[in-house]
């Protein structure tokens, strides 16, 4: 198999560590630039799903937890930041833009003025479920090239790792 330009970068990185550092190991860094180029590559092949429609990452995450987790009242904006990827301090902007774009709005709650929450209309509904198909074809045409001992391999590492991580955050 031929090295892609990522394992050029890598082996060029490496290559200069040790020539200037000879006395560090490198590899934590080669992998977490390995995982972070992952990452943004993986980012733009789903982002050609939705971008036409001048959404963004999290506009799109938002529509999906709303289409996916969301009763006919809607979520607030806490449940809709704690089913999300999306922080709460970003949610009131994040809903904002899309009330903008007629996609989602925001009902006061007939019982407690300081609460809101947060549905679909039909005109994001129907955005999503035509947009849905084509996002999870391109996930899976990403996965293609492994096989379902591979996928799950990933999966178990990743959960691994992120386990890890998010215990020592605590």
């Amino acid at each position: 198999m031929t090295p892609t330009k990522t394992q050029h970068l890598l082996e060029r990185i490496r290559t200069d560590w040790h020539r200037e550092k000879p006395d560090i190991d490198p590899s934590p860094m080669l992998t977490f630039l390995l995982l972070a180029r992952l990452q943004g590559a993986l980012g733009r092949h789903v982002e050609q799903t939705y971008t036409p429609t001048d959404i963004n990452p999290s506009g799109w995450d938002l529509l999906l937890t709303l289409r996916r987790s969301a009763p006919d009242a809607g979520l607030t904006p806490t449940e809709l930041s704690n089913l999300s990827a999306i922080t709460g301090a970003s949610i009131t902007n994040r809903v904002s833009r899309l009330i903008d774009k007629g996609l989602v709005e925001r009902r006061g709650s007939e019982t407690d003025r300081r609460s809101a929450r947060i549905r679909l209309t039909n005109a994001g509904r129907e955005l999503v479920d035509t947009l849905l198909p084509r996002h999870v074809q391109h996930e899976a045409a990403v996965l293609d090239v492994l096989t379902p001992e591979e996928r799950a391999e990933l999966e178990r590492l990743a959960h691994k790792l992120l386990a890890h991580v998010e215990s020592a955050e605590e």
